[in-house]
């Protein structure tokens, strides 16, 4: 559970997940929360998994065979009945255990690992599904304090340098290509906000046509000693 920034209109909160599909991003909201507090004992799942390094992708069987109390068996239930859900809305939900994330170790202006703030994007409507069931939550940026690193007058000559050309379409077309039009700053002011444990989001992507700004959100900095991840995504 996270307390929700209450001052922020573009996060509405939702009591089920019927209404959690259904309701239509719209009048500038471009996040839905399902706001939980789950049974189980979800850190069990992760201590039997044995993640010690990268993502793995966790499927029925292996959590099925894993050797778990009660309260560990109450987590898996509640793992798989997520994915199920979504999959009946033709979704396809990954069940990851995060040990660490790759780092982008590109020398370029614009980072662009899940470490940075940043908006999914598609060709056609579509919307990204989360949930952290253990470790660090995901975080999200209101809008009005982010500003778009290919925006930044340095930040877009440096790329300017890279792509070794003009300030054009093709230029704007090499920025979307290498996915640097997707990432942010953030404002001195801002303050990110957690997505918090439990909570199922689905949030905007950028995509052409949609009605309201792309959700800004990031993955938590992987420190050593930190306890792996169970994150749900689709």
């Amino acid at each position: 559970m996270t307390n929700l920034p209450a001052d922020y209109p573009r996060i509405k909160r939702v009591h089920s997940f019927h209404e959690l599909v259904t309701t239509r991003f719209a009048d500038g909201v471009n996040a839905l929360c399902w706001e939980r507090k789950l049974p189980g004992d979800f850190g069990e799942v992760v201590a039997r998994l044995g993640c010690k390094e990268g993502i793995i992708t966790l499927h029925e069987a292996q959590l099925r065979a894993l050797p778990l109390s009660t309260a560990g068996k109450t987590a898996v239930d509640t793992l798989l009945e997520d994915q199920r859900l979504l999959r009946e809305h033709d979704l396809d939900p990954l069940l990851n255990c995060i040990h660490e994330y790759p780092h982008d170790e590109n020398s370029t202006p614009v980072r662009t690992d899940v470490f940075s703030f940043h908006a999914d994007s598609a060709s056609v409507e579509a919307d990204t599904w989360l949930c952290t069931y253990h470790g660090s939550s995901s975080e999200g940026l209101r809008n009005d304090e982010a500003l778009r690193l290919v925006e930044i007058t340095e930040t877009r000559t440096e790329l300017l340098k890279l792509f070794g050309g003009e300030d054009n379409a093709d230029f704007r077309e090499y920025l979307k290509e290498n996915c640097y039009d997707l990432h942010y700053s953030q404002s001195l002011t801002a303050r990110p906000f957690s997505f918090g444990l439990g909570n199922l989001w689905r949030i905007a992507t950028e995509w052409p046509g949609s009605p309201v700004p792309p959700c800004i959100h990031r993955a938590p900095e992987t420190q050593p000693g930190q306890s792996p991840r169970l994150l749900l995504i689709s």
